[in-house]
């Protein structure tokens, strides 16, 4: 058996075959004339004393896997995705480290604190002894990196294949996935929407609608990790937002790389596919859109506007402008210079009232000036974003940024002070104590005194932990705020509002286990598939798998033995 840091490395799985290997095929033409002899055995007896491999052994499907994610909510998608189809390949997902036999690390490579944590966690799981499968951003957009060597990978476009590569990492085989999904020579946006899912929040669904972006931002490491732009269809987004609903699904996040430049690539747009979903968004349900470039929305503006002013939409968008000095921009290839910026939040604050923009800003990249940070000073100063962040500049490998002249690391920390500082100096929310808002209560707090809702503004409010509230709207009136909460409390008299979607699906059930998902995995794991969503809580539900199947090809066995006397006996009677 090849250990886990085996010399050599797999292109694909399908490099474990050899020419000179028996096929499925040409086993079973082998067996076609094979009669069955019937053997007596006591079947219980079988199923309580054949003990169940522990979950070290090499037998996929049994062990128990800890995955961590790094990064944005595309990111996570992602993950959520990874973790229900090796639920429902019979996996244990825990949430401990520790216990787990195999780490799947779900990288970002935006910035290098990230891309260090990640690093680190293969030193750690190196030196516990556990199995490693690396996805994400950083693998994809630089493989060849000393410390990925002798490791599985797979890629931001397969994860479709993730089970794959998870069986043949636990067999010591080291397994790269790197390839693009493609149809017809055409770029696709990834992997299947209606694969199988753990989501973190059974009540948010994060629907990637389209994949890399058009830009070619000189800081920019996610491009060499996402490429260029590919879009999802309207119908199958659609379809995957419906799905969410009858899962119990409260609030979806439109995410990607730019979603203001979804569906360029296949002749629609943004504003084509919001129409569409807020069709099927039951009441009570909310929908949040994702970051957007200012090039992108500037070419519809009238539509978002009507868009973000729906009652089943968030008015929030997030919209980065990096930094206020057109220099700046010009250097980091932004494609807008700061007055479009401006021009776009402007007609949304006077067309949507009451809107959240939130944005994000570079402090320190190369060659900004202190005249060029006093610009974007004063245009937070000027706007006062009530949610902003702030990042210094880090270099990343490869980017032409990387290559550029640098500011001085101390000029970079103490621009980040500055900035958050001016930041922390007002309170977005104080005006609103009083208000009575009404507000979708979906998670609880990082403390675990309160829920976490959001009003109409996707501003977040604090409610008393009362569980008839989780998923529901609810009426509040605002009585303090701080500098990214308000809290409220409940009208006494108001009614609890039940959005008209089904009862979620338990923390950590398997969502979207379609009939077509099953027909997949062939027979031999159609009780696996059958039983996977009884089975996420239980321990021994990997035990209980294999035993199914034992028992299933005991009975096939009888069957056919019996199948074979019958024909015998008719055979002798009409001769």
């Amino acid at each position: 058996m090849p250990s886990a840091s085996c010399d050599s490395l797999l292109d694909d799985i399908e490099d474990i075959v050899s020419q000179e290997d028996s096929k499925p095929q040409d086993r079973h033409f082998a067996r076609k004339y094979v009669v069955p002899k019937v053997r007596r055995r006591n079947t219980q007896k079988y199923l309580q004393e054949e003990n169940s491999p522990p979950s070290d052994s090499n037998i996929p499907g049994i062990q128990k896997i800890w995955i961590r994610t790094w990064g944005c909510s595309h990111n996570n998608s992602d993950g959520e995705y990874m973790a229900g189809q090796l639920a429902a390949y019979g996996y244990k997902i825990t949430e401990n480290a520790s216990d787990a036999d195999l780490w799947l690390l779900n990288s970002c490579t935006v910035k290098n604190p990230a891309e260090d944590h990640f690093r680190n966690s293969i030193k750690k799981a190196q030196e516990e002894n556990k199995k490693l499968v690396l996805a994400g951003c950083v693998p994809q957009a630089q493989p060849r990196q000393d410390y990925l060597k002798g490791l599985s990978v797979l890629g931001v476009q397969q994860i479709d294949r993730v089970v794959e590569v998870v069986e043949e990492t636990i067999k010591g085989h080291s397994v790269r996935l790197l390839g693009q999904k493609k149809d017809n020579g055409k770029r696709l946006g990834g992997a299947r929407l209606d694969l199988p899912k753990i989501r973190k929040n059974p009540l948010i669904e994060i629907i990637s609608i389209n994949t890399g972006c058009l830009n070619a931002c000189t800081y920019c490491k996610t491009k060499h990790a996402r490429g260029n732009l590919a879009s999802y269809p309207i119908d199958e987004l659609i379809d995957r937002a419906k799905q969410s609903f009858q899962e119990g699904v409260c609030e979806i996040w439109l995410t990607s790389e730019d979603t203001g430049a979804y569906g360029r690539d296949i002749g629609t747009d943004l504003p084509a596919l919001l129409w569409k979903l807020v069709e099927v968004i039951p009441e009570g349900a909310m929908l949040r859109l994702g970051m957007t470039n200012p090039p992108y929305i500037l070419e519809h503006l009238e539509e978002m506007a009507k868009i973000l002013n729906h009652p089943r939409v968030y008015a929030f968008l997030h919209i980065p402008v990096q930094s206020a000095s057109d220099t700046v921009l010009m250097e980091m290839k932004r494609e807008y210079c700061v007055a479009d910026f401006k021009r776009v939040v402007d007609f949304l604050k006077e067309k949507v009232p009451g809107i959240t923009i939130a944005t994000d800003i570079i402090c320190g990249f190369p060659g900004e000036t202190d005249q060029d940070f006093r610009e974007t000073v004063k245009l937070v100063e000027e706007y006062k974003f009530p949610s902003l962040f702030i990042n210094q500049f880090y270099p990343r490998p490869g980017t032409p940024a990387a290559k550029m002249e640098q500011v001085p690391a101390q000029v970079k920390k103490q621009r980040t002070k500055d900035l958050s500082g001016v930041f922390h100096s007002y309170n977005p929310y104080d005006h609103k104590i009083g208000e009575r808002q009404q507000v979708l209560v979906t998670e609880e707090s990082f403390d675990s005194k309160f829920y976490v809702a959001h009003n109409r503004f996707y501003e977040q409010v604090l409610v008393p932990k009362n569980p008839t509230f989780m998923g529901k709207m609810v009426e509040v009136d605002i009585y303090e705020s701080g500098k990214h909460f308000m809290k409220g409390r409940p009208v006494s008299d108001a009614k609890v509002y039940t959005p008209s979607i089904s009862k979620p699906l338990a923390k950590g059930e398997v969502s979207g286990l379609t009939k077509e998902f099953r027909n997949t995995l062939g027979n031999h794991l159609s009780s696996i598939l059958h039983t996977s969503a009884a089975t996420q809580r239980d321990p021994a539900s990997s035990r209980m798998v294999l035993q199914l199947q034992r028992l299933h090809a005991l009975r096939m066995s009888v069957g056919l033995a019996l199948f074979a006397l019958l024909f015998a006996f008719f055979v002798k009677v009409y001769n």
